[in-house]
């Protein structure tokens, strides 16, 4: 028997234990590491811990045991093999250490953050070929010095020969590396405006009113870019119009920044502006230019269409005259008469009464959408709806709309004129709506005379707020106290 000694000083013992004492304790624990990171949802240290695990522990516990024998078999050398791979398996579980810390790990907004994925991987590629020469170099002893020399030279003849070709895809990585733009940002460039959808090492596609644009990066990285979604204040469309040279410039304005702040597509937190456009000699004055903040730039469009529709009806409503346009012929005389002479008999009017009050009063017409009577606002009159439909609604505790009821063909609107309240209800016109409006003054003259309808608008009112209660009930809330409650 030999010596214990011995034993411990011949050269393969300490391999040999190691292998077989060290290795199932390393595998044990490369295991256990597994499982937790797997169960944690880590799937990138799970890919390195399992490479340790499934090869590079292994494969150096193989070596390092035919390293004491120097084994070779039909003129192989079996351990310079093995370690050619665990040299390789070793770049591997490195350059995976290097991403996984470095770069899956990195914070939003840095730059390994911003580094596109294909130079991580054109980097990795070329680190690992380098590897593999220098460990056929320190393993076999070969030669590297003249492969590199070809590889540098075969480089240069290739870019010289596909320079027109990787032109676009070297402007691509390095646009991708920059990150002017992100996938969902809306860009001015010298094609146009749109939303960038994607980008790859080629080209940047783009969402447009009229389809879907590409365009070259090699033509990006040579034009002027303007990035709306990160602008540091709020993007604002321009729209200019034309009003008669009659109209008070001030009411103009007025009225422009008034359609504009009411527009769904308008920045809360941002108010709109109009002034007197500069237009040259030759189109004369009368134009106006609008700025309209937007919650988004690819709103623009859409703003600038209902700014102009909404703005024709406003336009009437305020007796100014867009495109300078000085007569309406839909608000005559006749038609408001007619109208008036439809309701006389719910306000008690006899055929004179028609007469008198029908030159105080006036036809008004709304586009769908706009706003009939505001939240907190005091009616200055009443409106009997001649054509179209209107509903009430009311903001809840959490600023949601609550629907109370909708109105049609005479109808009334602005109850509380009579007394002179501002209430928590606000009407707005489901589709191209007209309605006869009457001026509070003319109203208090029919009142004085004429109990029954005070009565009758008393009688209304209750019942609208009895509506409104149930519709907050219905919609799980408690209704507030107060008389503001009620309905218009």
């Amino acid at each position: 028997m030999v010596p214990f000694g011995e034993l411990l000083a011949e050269p393969w013992f300490w391999p040999v234990a190691i292998v077989i004492v060290g290795v199932p304790i390393v595998l044990l624990i490369l295991t256990e590491i597994h499982s937790e990171l797997e169960t944690h949802g880590k799937a990138g240290g799970a890919r390195l811990i399992r490479l340790l695990r499934n090869w590079l522990v292994p494969v150096g516990a193989l070596l390092l045991l035919l390293s004491q024998t120097q084994f070779v078999s039909g003129g192989v050398d079996w351990v310079k093999v093995l370690a050619t791979a665990f040299g390789f398996l070793v770049v591997l579980a490195l350059l995976n250490s290097v991403n996984l810390f470095a770069f899956s790990r990195a914070a939003e907004g840095s730059w390994r953050r911003r580094l596109p994925k294909i130079f991580i991987d054109l980097g990795r590629a070329l680190l690992i070929v380098i590897a593999v020469a220098l460990l056929f170099s320190w393993v076999w002893g070969a030669d590297i010095g003249g492969l590199f020399t070809a590889l540098g030279i075969g480089s240069i003849v290739i870019g010289l020969a596909l320079q027109n070709a990787i032109g676009p895809i070297a402007a691509g990585l390095f646009l991708l590396f920059e990150r002017p733009f992100e996938v969902g940002d809306w860009l001015i460039t010298s094609d146009g405006k749109g939303k960038v959808l994607e980008i790859n090492w080629r080209a940047t596609h783009f969402e447009t009113n009229n389809g879907i644009r590409v365009v070259p990066n090699a033509s990006l990285a040579g034009d002027s870019i303007v990035n709306l979604t990160r602008a540091s204040s709020t993007w604002s469309s321009t729209v200019e119009v034309r009003f008669s040279t009659d109209d008070p410039p001030d009411e103009v304005i007025a009225l422009l920044v008034s359609v504009a702040s009411q527009l769904p597509q308008a920045h809360p937190d941002d108010a709109p502006a109009a002034i007197p456009a500069g237009k040259t000699a030759d189109q004369g004055s009368g134009w106006y230019e609008a700025s309209i903040p937007l919650i988004h730039p690819g709103m623009a469009w859409g703003a600038g269409g209902l700014f102009r529709r909404r703005l024709w009806y406003a336009a009437r409503r305020a007796g100014l005259h867009l495109d300078g346009d000085t007569f309406d012929p839909f608000t005559t005389p006749e038609r408001t008469r007619e109208a008036l002479a439809r309701i006389a008999p719910r306000l008690y009017l006899e055929q004179h009464d028609v007469d008198s009050y029908a030159e105080q009063s006036r036809l008004l017409r709304y586009g769908e959408g706009e706003v009939v009577q505001h939240a907190h606002e005091v009616p200055d009159g009443v409106r009997f709806i001649v054509t179209g439909m209107a509903r009430m609604s009311a903001a809840g505790p959490a600023g949601e709309i609550i629907n109370i009821a909708d109105f049609g063909r005479d109808d009334v609107l602005g109850l509380t004129s009579l007394t002179r309240q501002g209430i928590a209800s606000r009407v707005v016109a489901l589709e191209a709506l007209t309605v006869l409006y009457i001026p509070v003054e003319s109203l208090d003259r029919m009142v004085a005379t004429r109990r029954e309808l005070a009565r009758d608008f008393g009688r209304e009112v209750d019942t609208r707020r009895e509506r409104t209660l149930e519709a907050f009930k219905k919609a799980g809330y408690v209704p507030p106290a107060g008389s503001r409650l009620i309905a218009y």
